[in-house]
């Protein structure tokens, strides 16, 4: 009997730490959604600068390779 209660605590202590776990990476995935909501606008420019380099980067790169 005293080892089923035993179990028994064991399974509730383990499953509250795995719950706690859980809310914590619910928790940080609201800020993440929030943040990128918030800055949706600069995320969007910094993306599209970045792909307008690399157009260009690779433009530079198929010349370079049918000139030599």
């Amino acid at each position: 009997m005293k080892q089923k209660v035993r179990d028994l605590c064991r399974k509730v202590v383990t499953n509250q730490v795995d719950g706690v776990g859980v809310i914590e990476v619910i928790l940080i995935l609201v800020i993440i959604i929030g943040l990128v909501l918030i800055f949706r606008n600069q995320i969007g420019t910094i993306i599209q600068n970045a792909f307008a380099s690399i157009k260009g980067d690779v433009g530079g790169i198929s010349s370079d390779i049918v000139v030599n």
